[in-house]
């Protein structure tokens, strides 16, 4: 399908990092106005609003990617969502320690690329530390973690949702959009969210449609941020002997779109850590959302965003353990600053923001 567009200057892998570095832009730009975060939709002080942003992205995502899947553009039968041995200790560990690290850092790793493009200085070293931890858990000293708890499966009949297909999908998006009419976000960002959920759907199609080449493959994924942040680092110190992906290029579209967006916007601003401890806090986030997302197969826009629209199994069970580990966090925080509210030496939770 790749040659019938005429990229005739250019092969498959390296017309997807152009694709993946537009889409980043875009989803920058969205992210960065409507303030799209996973985090704040569960935990935050406006996660009502929040979550009614971040569901009708989910929603919109559903429905195009299933349009696109019955249509015939793409399928999943092929991809790791599909498949019949769930690693289901290694998706609900990976999804606890994720969400717990989200927390710790203010932030899931797609809100802390885009606050990265807007200078939060404290986001690029989470990003940083994040992208490290997780090449260690998929190729390094850490992957022990990966092949050991991957090995406790457990066998499905089918991997994707009971029912799964265009009515699930419909029903889906109306219960999901049906919330976000009541969250009470403002309808620009609803609207803004709209096309974020497009931008997920679009960039299945790109890679498994536009860019198909059975000569040059190129891997069949959308918006994520586990994997795109390994490649990234591994091409930064690496490039002159690996060629860029991709994920490379949305990592990168991602953070000069929120830039972009930022500085038209007024709301470029260079943000550091304000303390040591606030600075262990933030990296030990990034530790467990480094080790987390992989294991979890992906983080709350590779698994959720991206992956729930597959209406796979695994990615719902991803992102709902992501869920509960966020909350458990918070509260367990919660409870401990209660606990020692008045004391001297207690420093509150700074924002990432």
């Amino acid at each position: 399908m790749f040659e019938t567009f005429g990229f005739e200057n250019l092969t498959a892998p390296q017309a997807a990092v152009y694709t993946g570095l537009i889409l980043g832009a875009v989803f920058g730009v969205l992210a960065q106005i409507t303030r799209f975060c996973f985090r704040r939709a569960i935990t935050g002080d406006d996660r009502k609003q929040a979550a009614g942003v971040w569901l009708t992205a989910l929603a919109l995502a559903i429905l195009a990617t299933q349009f696109a899947a019955l249509n015939g553009l793409i399928g999943f039968e092929d991809h790791r969502f599909m498949a019949t041995d769930l690693p289901v200790a290694a998706i609900v560990f990976g999804g606890l320690i994720f969400g717990a690290g989200m927390v710790l850092t203010r932030g899931c790793v797609s809100r802390l690329s885009v606050l990265t493009g807007s200078g939060n200085l404290r986001a690029a070293m989470v990003l940083v530390v994040f992208a490290v931890v997780a090449h260690a858990t998929l190729k390094g000293v850490l992957a022990p973690i990966r092949t050991t708890l991957g090995g406790y499966t457990i066998a499905l009949d089918s991997a994707a949702l009971p029912f799964a297909g265009p009515v699930l999908a419909v029903v889906l998006a109306a219960v999901l959009l049906g919330f976000a009419a009541r969250s009470g976000a403002r309808v620009t960002h609803l609207g803004l969210a709209s096309l974020i959920g497009l931008v997920a759907a679009a960039g299945w199609v790109a890679t498994g449609f536009v860019l198909f080449d059975d000569f040059d493959p190129v891997a069949l994924e959308s918006l994520s941020f586990t994997s795109p942040a390994a490649e990234t680092l591994f091409w930064g110190v690496a490039s002159s002997s690996i060629s860029p992906t991709f994920g490379t290029g949305l990592l990168g579209g991602v953070i000069a779109g929120a830039a972009v967006s930022a500085l038209i916007r007024g709301e470029f601003e260079w943000q550091s850590f304000d303390s040591p401890r606030q600075t262990g806090r933030y990296l030990a986030g990034a530790a467990l959302m480094g080790v987390g997302g992989v294991l979890a197969g992906g983080c709350t826009v590779g698994a959720g965003l991206s992956g729930v629209p597959t209406l796979s199994v695994a990615a719902v069970l991803a992102l709902l353990s992501i869920a509960a580990g966020g909350l458990a966090t918070a509260r367990l925080l919660s409870a401990s600053s209660s606990e020692s509210a008045g004391s001297s030496t207690t420093q509150p939770l700074q924002p990432a923001e």
